[in-house]
């Protein structure tokens, strides 16, 4: 009976053994998809070109950067931003405690 349940276990662990060889080896494979490849080379490429450009547009033309300011202009009249102010900016909030007046128990 004990040699049974031994037998039956090792089968087990040995189809459990094979089964993550198989799945490990596939991951443990070196991709070499080329669509993959140049999609990797094009990331690089673009965070050398955005910290050269120094956090402006990357490969902007004049004609574009004047674009952006008449859009950043037109949001800033639209949403009540003041001359000079950034809209780019997580807005900052302040929230001030509310003045609680006692409950009158006796009333």
């Amino acid at each position: 009976m004990l040699t049974n349940q031994i037998l039956s276990a090792a089968r087990v662990m040995g189809l459990q053994a094979r089964r993550n060889y198989g799945v490990s080896a596939v991951l443990l494979a070196k991709a070499s998809d080329p669509i993959q490849q140049l999609f990797v080379t094009k990331l690089r490429e673009y965070a050398q070109k955005s910290q050269s450009a120094g956090g402006k547009l990357v490969d902007a033309t004049p004609e574009i950067e004047r674009e952006l300011k008449q859009e950043m202009e037109k949001l800033a009249k639209q949403y009540g931003g003041g001359q000079g102010e950034d809209m780019t900016a997580f807005p900052a909030f302040k929230f001030e405690e509310p003045k609680i007046e006692p409950i009158n128990a006796n009333a």
